[in-house]
């Protein structure tokens, strides 16, 4: 499965669409107000699913994800490093790495077996990923990583 994550270009909070492969929205997020970053992600019917929300007071950013339920299902967190950003993910043993930029993740089980993919696109007027997902059950968990990467990396100026 392919999800294509785009910021909608005028809007006062995060929000974004999220479309599968043949061009339908998936997902929709929308920042809600608060310290730090918000985002609540619903379906197409607009259920609630989800929500990525940042703890603020901490040196690095630090992202916890919740189910609709608002039950906490794990963390994503920056770690310090000098080269090559690197996030630690607390959720069933699973892993990230980035590339040297910070603009493309992998995201892996214990077992090393592949979750997802995400790429951001380069040269766009807002900023937009693909994420490949190889089994669409992990898809919306792929979505809630890449949407705290992306707000740990807008609070760095990036």
């Amino acid at each position: 499965m392919q999800l294509l994550f785009k910021q909608r270009f005028f809007s006062w909070f995060d929000s974004y669409d999220i479309y599968d492969e043949v061009g339908n929205v998936v997902f929709s997020v929308q920042g809600r107000f608060a310290w730090g970053h918000k985002l609540e992600i619903s379906d197409h019917m607009g259920n609630l699913l989800g929500t990525v929300r940042e703890e603020v007071l901490t040196l690095l950013p630090r992202f916890n994800m919740y189910d609709g339920a608002g039950n906490h299902i794990g963390t994503i967190k920056k770690k310090l490093t000098f080269f090559k950003p690197h996030f630690e993910l607390e959720y069933q043993g699973w892993s990230v790495d980035g590339d040297i930029l910070g603009w493309n993740y992998y995201v892996s089980d214990s077992a090393g077996t592949h979750i997802m993919y995400a790429q951001k696109k380069v040269l766009n007027w807002t900023d937009t990923y693909v994420i490949d997902v190889p089994d669409p059950a992990n898809a919306f968990l792929s979505l809630m990583i890449v949407l705290a990467i992306d707000a740990a990396k807008d609070n760095n100026g990036n």
